[in-house]
């Protein structure tokens, strides 16, 4: 009896410890994202028909606009594209910090939409696959719903069965043995992607990573179960209120800890390329991508993304 009383007494000690809490460490909105992300000119490595330009040439454009509690990144739509030379201006943003063990809640009002786009928000390790990506929101054409996806080196796998409310689409995360497809869940609501989502007004995404497991969540702004720290951006999280996520990715089979170093944070807008062009007309788009992104600038008048903010916890 006694025994069984000290037990008892230990596990309500250490109950609390065992809360999956986190404190707001970064949080960014508005004018916040001009200084807190840096605007990636580069080349995409994804082979997309765009041409991704600096900070002075995106805010200069429109492309990227930022008020107190907006931020705006788009595809210019306004260009007639000449087939021999540089893809549709757009924006590629990185988090000037690295995270590694952390919470990010993402509150979203709208996502871009259309043939040929293929929007992410995600995170990545500077020596890829080595140290690992995880896609948090993506997808391409407005094919709904959103996938989430990890990316990895060799010897990271996901069970079957796991607790989660998504659809495993793979479960081995190796890019090499994957053609790059990774280990991807999507999500069960239509509104979690595309024109389904923008049309509920958006909503929030969080995404939690231990060295334990990696758990996505997804909320549509019109439902009636989003917990109230997520909702408000609160100075502190409990991700154990937060439900079952819709993906789920243990440490089962995959050590997270040496598959996953410290990751920047990506904002991306390419269109066509190696998944988005790859299905243009499977997904029911007209002609082929490329001609497509060059001769129908005013098809990328929703191809935007507008972010309220961004809370990253640790």
């Amino acid at each position: 009896m006694f025994k069984s009383c000290m037990l008892i007494a230990l596990a309500a000690v250490a109950a609390p410890a065992l809360a999956a809490t986190y404190s707001q460490a970064d949080s960014f909105s508005g004018q916040g994202f001009l200084s807190g992300f840096t605007h990636q000119a580069i080349p995409d490595p994804t082979h997309g028909r765009v041409n991704y330009v600096d900070q002075g040439t995106a805010v200069a454009n429109n492309l990227t606009f930022a008020s107190s509690d907006t931020f705006v990144i788009r595809a210019d739509d306004t260009t007639v594209l000449s087939a021999s030379g540089p893809g549709r201006n757009s924006v590629r943003l990185q988090s000037n910090k690295q995270y590694t063990t952390h919470v990010s809640v993402w509150n979203i009002r709208h996502m871009p939409q259309g043939c040929a786009t293929w929007p992410a928000v995600w995170e990545v390790g500077a020596d890829w696959p080595n140290q690992g990506e995880i896609d948090i929101l993506e997808g391409v054409n407005d094919v709904a719903p959103n996938q989430a996806t990890l990316h990895t080196n060799a010897g990271c796998t996901m069970p079957d069965g796991r607790s989660q409310t998504g659809n495993s689409v793979g479960n081995n995360c190796d890019v090499a043995a994957t053609g790059n497809s990774g280990c991807g869940v999507q999500a069960t609501s239509a509104n979690s992607y595309g024109p389904g989502f923008n049309s509920a007004g958006g909503g929030f995404y969080a995404m939690e990573r231990t060295n334990s497991f990696i758990k996505v969540w997804f909320w549509s702004r019109t439902a009636g179960n989003i917990p109230s720290d997520v909702l408000n951006g609160a100075a502190s999280v409990n991700t154990d209120n937060w439900g079952t996520p819709f993906a789920f990715f243990p440490s089962t089979s995959c050590d997270i800890d040496s598959h996953f170093g410290p990751h920047n944070i990506i904002i991306n807008l390419t269109l066509c390329g190696d998944w988005a062009g790859a299905v243009f007309g499977a997904d029911g788009c007209p002609g082929d991508c490329v001609s497509y992104v060059n001769q129908n600038p005013s098809a990328f008048s929703n191809a935007y993304f507008d972010i309220a903010w961004l809370k990253v916890y640790q």
